[in-house]
This record gives structure tokens, sequence and C-alpha cells, in this order.
């Protein structure tokens, strides 16, 4: 049977540039609702800032993104307002407030809104922390008396706590030991099927890609140039993927040591 239903996300021909330098040169991709798509490519090839031009955070200089079919490129005020409140964001390390508690780090955008009364946000901290694995008595703690591991999992808990329809992570697996890599990318997709969410991943770490995929798109000059399910990225006949996947220091992309 055919699938029917529109992408959750649909980017046609985004671009953005910075002066002379073109880092989006035309990014066409659909992301499917409920789907977990990994976004992989080098250093400096767009890959945050796509993800930003989606938030908005940043504005394509042309091109089109749609969110359950609706064009988004343009919001403000009370639309804008909307639409970030269906995103949870996983920052790169995390990115916690070292002055405050964890519940309020978590609870942080709600309370600052001032959807959410304080002992009401602390009760719900509680809840969250529990539902990514860390002991309730966690709230109480300060982001320097967490490891590096559990920082990442109140980062996590932080993009839960709205129970958002579409989640981002940005590298959730940096700096981690390789047992904590594969407990954290366990937990991604714990979360990820049980809020029925579409996730999109950024991550240099092939392994975690695997774990947390079901469908992985390289970015590489500006543009997607290879899409297609987890499984068949070792063998997707794509030199630059292959290159990437593999690690290798020899290939079609050319690392400069200076």
């Amino acid at each position: 049977m055919i699938d029917t239903q529109p992408p959750k996300i649909k980017l046609a021909g985004v671009t953005k540039s910075f002066g002379e330098n073109h880092v989006l040169q035309g990014v066409d991709l659909d992301i499917a609702a409920g789907e977990s798509l990994v976004l992989i490519g080098t250093s400096g090839s767009g890959k945050s800032l796509l993800l930003k031009c989606i938030l908005g955070l940043q504005t394509p200089d042309a091109g089109s993104i749609q969110v359950d079919g609706q064009e988004t490129i343009g919001f403000t005020g009370d639309d804008r307002m909307r639409f970030i409140d269906r995103f949870g964001v996983l920052f790169q390390y995390s990115g916690l407030f070292d002055s405050l508690p964890v519940w309020e780090n978590i609870a942080f955008k709600r309370l600052q809104e001032g959807r959410i009364s304080r002992k009401d946000a602390r009760d719900k901290a509680g809840e969250t922390v529990r539902a990514v694995g860390l002991s309730p008595d966690v709230v109480d703690l300060v982001p320097h008396e967490l490891s590096g591991g559990m920082q990442k999992r109140v980062g996590i808990a932080r993009a839960i706590f709205a129970e958002p329809e579409i989640l981002f992570l940005d590298e959730p697996t940096a700096g981690l030991d390789p047992i904590m890599t594969n407990v954290i990318g366990q937990l991604i997709t714990a979360c990820v099927e049980n809020l029925g969410a579409t996730a999109i991943s950024i991550t240099s770490d092939m392994t975690g890609a695997r774990q947390i995929s079901d469908r992985i798109a390289m970015l590489h000059d500006g543009h997607i140039i290879w899409s297609g399910d987890k499984g068949d990225a070792e063998e997707s006949g794509n030199p630059y993927v292959d290159q990437l996947i593999h690690s290798r220091a020899h290939g079609p992309i050319e690392m400069r040591l200076t």
C-alpha cells in the first residue's frame, strides 16, 4: 500500500549564505511523521544551520519549510510562539544553566513564560527525570554535581518536558564513553517511541546514528546527497557516505590539516 500521508517536515530548495560562504545550496528533504532521521555530514557542512532554519532561528535566503503542510518561514508573534511550542531541543553538551537546579533547568521555558507554577514545575520535573532513568532527588542538584551522562539525561528530560511532537537532538552522544553512548541511544529511542514524536538528530557518532535512526541522510556541499534506510547506509553506493560511515581518511571528502 502506498503511503499518501504528507510529510511532517518538508524542505524544498532551502538556501542560506553568509557573504560568499554558500552553506545551504538547495536542500530538499522530507521527514515522515513519527520518523527518526539522523543527519550526517562533515564539520561545517551546515547540519546545525539547517535545524536553525527549521526552528526559525535563521531565515533561509530562499526555499520552503513546511510543517504539516503549512509554510513556516516568516512566522512572527503568536504564530511563532505556537510553532516553537511544538519542538523539544537537546543542545550539544546539554546546554544546562550552571546556576539553576536541575528542576528549573528542565522546566525553564515554561517557567519563563509563566505557564506553570514553581511547585508544579518541580513535581513534573521529578516525573520527567524518572522517565530518563534518574532518581527524583536529582532535581535539587546543580549541573556541576552531575556526571556527563547524567547531564545528557537532564538535557533529554528538558527536551521532552512539554511532550513535544518534534524533537531536535544536536550531537546527543558527544563527549560520552562507548557504554554511556549506548545507554543514551537506547534512552533516546525509547523517548521518541513513547512520545510518538518525529525526531531529527545530528551526530558524528556512526554507531549512535545506526542505533537511534530509522533513516540516515547526508548533507554535503550544500545538498542532501544521499538518504536511505539505516540498514542501507553500509552499502549506499555513494563514495561520500561510504567514507564518512567508515571514518576513512582517504576518499572524495578532502579534510584540511590546517
